[in-house]
């Protein structure tokens, strides 16, 4: 009995969704009316479960584009621990109006429990001075999500749409998992309700109406080249490309100007 109740409760550990992964790269505001300084916390986490963070190594490249161009913030780093592994933060400082496009190339993790390795490129955008331009420009990541609706000063229940790009190529049927950042608020009722997933149309395009506010990270997932794992053998990889967008409460906004 002992070895057939080991052999079930194994079945179920092997049939339980993994969790998904993100790449967070959150600023401190989405507007910043006046300008000034934003913070930006890099943590490589699992956002509706809480946690726990993994471990991060220093990012390959952390950067802003602004402007049609990029700057090389690597060196702002500075490492901080989160759940008791590394992650990282930087401050920049925004002093034009327009829209920069904050991004992260992570080193390469590997996911033992999945057997590959996982690279999610990441970004967010934050508008200065309410400029309400320079939202859509590209960085040029391997992956990408082009938003098709302004990712900044957007209400809760607000449609967000986005277009899935490999090699600046529309990605067909592309599959998309979205995650909130959960504040402690919510208590999923079980496991299915940690990641939302939905698929691209033919174009490459997705939509997703947000029913919280706060911060939702979108991944779009694709297969990348398969290289050697930690042990030599041939591991698979997982591309990602993630996109940032905050939604605010209406009724909290309401309040505060009462």
């Amino acid at each position: 009995m002992r070895r057939i109740f080991a052999a079930a409760a194994g079945l179920v550990l092997a049939l339980s969704p993994a969790q998904a992964h993100f790449q967070e790269i959150v600023p401190s505001a989405d507007v910043l009316p006046d300008g000034g300084d934003v913070t930006l916390d890099l943590v490589f986490t699992h956002p509706m479960a809480r946690g726990s963070a993994m471990e991060m190594a220093r990012p390959k490249r952390v950067g802003e584009v602004f402007e049609a161009q990029s700057f090389d913030l690597t060196g702002a780093l500075d490492p901080k621990t989160v759940d008791g592994k590394t992650a990282w933060s930087l401050t920049a400082r925004l002093e034009r109006p327009g829209a920069a496009v904050f991004f992260v190339e992570p080193q390469p993790y590997w996911e033992a429990a999945e057997k590959k390795w996982i690279v999610h490129y990441a970004k967010v955008v934050v508008d200065a001075f309410v400029s309400g331009e320079g939202w859509d420009r590209p960085v040029g990541l391997p992956v990408e999500i082009e938003p098709l609706v302004r990712p900044t000063g957007l209400w809760t229940g607000n449609l967000f749409r986005g277009l899935v790009r490999a090699d600046g190529k529309p990605v067909p049927f592309a599959e998309i998992e979205v995650e909130w950042i959960n504040d402690g608020s919510v208590a999923p009722p079980n496991d299915a309700f940690l990641t939302q997933v939905i698929r691209a149309d033919p174009n490459g395009v997705f939509a997703y109406a947000m029913p919280r506010a706060g911060w939702w990270g979108f991944a779009a997932l694709i297969d990348g080249p398969p290289v050697k794992g930690p042990n030599g053998e041939t591991a698979k990889t997982e591309l990602g490309g993630l996109i940032w967008v905050k939604a605010t409460d209406m009724g909290a906004a309401v309040e505060k100007a009462k």
